[in-house]
């Protein structure tokens, strides 16, 4: 089988502190996965090595081919990255922000053609940002600038999409339309991953990869008993996995009270 992201033993480092410990990994194609787990549990490195950013031990193959093999050109048209509390400059217009996607596609200095600016207007009116197109980034609210940052990786139009807290600011009504939004690309084929804190939403993702302590400890579907005990355990059982109307919710649980006389 073919898949579009694989990780075999992969270790890594921040700061000479180890933090991921051998991880093994492999992602379909078609298919939203989510990695979730604790603070510190290693899902933003985790990405951020299959992204490629960050250097580590062992293999990481991107549709088959070693990551460190593709040229980088080839490499980010293949692989869109949204990651957490990106900087761009405040100046620039959300038009140019979310062309930059489009620079893999262009040749070097070649102004963007027909194709580039087609898939930005997509981008943006899938983010519903398509009104804010002549105003500065700098004069957006922090869930604006969020869904602008999502259509530049949008515009992209990559088999593989990774994205780093893409929730982040963004109010319920924009959650839900980021779901429908990658339920949409799953359905066009799409391979999504996604690092979220938000249970309730991941346990909507096809599959669900739970690390902690830089390891993964259960990788299955988000549906499946097995998957949503190993959810509680990393947790320390301050959470239980319940369905409430078709759909599954991570419920807090509240920690015993001691009674003293």
């Amino acid at each position: 089988m073919s898949w579009a992201l694989e990780a075999l033993d992969v270790q890594a480092s921040l700061g000479g502190r180890p933090v991921l410990q051998g991880v093994g990994l492999q992602l379909r194609h078609g298919a939203w996965t989510s990695i979730v787990g604790p603070n510190g549990a290693g899902k933003s490195t985790l990405l951020r090595v299959l992204a490629g950013l960050l250097p580590h031990q062992g293999e990481t193959r991107l549709l088959g081919r070693d990551l460190r093999r593709w040229p980088a050109r080839e490499r980010a048209r293949a692989l869109a990255w949204l990651g957490q509390s990106e900087r761009v400059g405040d100046d620039l217009g959300v038009l140019d922000v979310v062309m930059l996607g489009r620079l893999p596609h262009r040749g070097w200095l070649a102004a963007p053609g027909a194709a580039d600016h087609a898939a930005v207007e997509q981008a943006l009116r899938q983010t519903q940002a398509w009104d804010w197109r002549h105003r500065a980034l700098g004069e957006l609210s922090g869930g604006e600038r969020q869904r602008v940052l999502l259509a530049r990786a949008l515009a992209v139009q990559a088999p593989v999409l990774l994205m780093d807290e893409p929730l982040a600011n963004l109010d319920p009504p924009h959650q839900a339309d980021w779901l429908d939004m990658v339920r949409s690309l799953v359905a066009q084929g799409h391979a999504v991953v996604s690092v979220l804190h938000e249970l309730h939403i991941a346990l909507q993702a096809d599959e669900l990869v739970v690390m902690d302590q830089g390891q993964v400890c259960h990788h299955g579907p988000s549906s499946a008993a097995q998957t949503h005990r190993a959810l509680e355990a990393v947790f320390e059982h301050r959470i239980q996995v319940r369905e409430l109307e078709g759909q599954w919710l991570a419920l807090p649980v509240a920690r015993p009270t001691s009674h003293h006389p």
